[in-house]
């Protein structure tokens, strides 16, 4: 069975954040969506509200929805995930992850699959996302209708 994870804070799920997922789901047997907890980020939405956000926003897709703490490549052992999937909107992004990519393969054995932004969604990142939420702007461009519908 190949499974998938698809790391992420997800503060909140974005149109991107929908895109890549659903360009991934075709290509593995199960695909888990893992919110993780980073000591350095405060999240604007809590875990409840997140997990609800993607849960929704999937209702008729095959994924489960798993909130973690630790290193990535640490919960992919314990779900028995071979492939971690992350979404490229830039050169920028590309540099980041493929660092993490290579050392996720030494000390995990994990692949790392990219998968390129689509061009409609490529501007758009959770954090602009907060920050115009947080100033009252309308995000309902960016984000799924589940997050809207909060």
């Amino acid at each position: 069975m190949k499974i998938a994870v698809f790391p992420g804070s997800f503060d909140p799920l974005t149109k991107g954040h929908e895109e890549i997922i659903n360009r991934a789901l075709p290509l593995f047997d199960k695909v888990i969506i893992a919110i993780g907890t980073h000591a350095y980020k405060s999240g604007l939405f809590s875990i409840e509200e997140r997990i609800s956000f993607i849960e929704n926003c999937f209702k008729d897709h095959p994924i489960e929805v798993r909130h973690y703490i630790g290193l990535t490549g640490d919960f992919c052992n314990q779900v028995g995930a071979q492939f971690i999937i992350r979404g490229l909107r830039n050169s920028l992004d590309f540099e980041y992850e493929k660092d993490i990519a290579h050392t996720n393969k030494i000390l995990f054995n994990i692949d790392t699959l990219f998968l390129i932004a689509d061009q409609a969604t490529s501007h758009i990142s959770s954090s602009i996302v907060r920050d115009i939420y947080k100033h009252g702007g309308d995000i309902s461009k960016l984000v799924p209708q589940s997050v809207i519908s909060k």
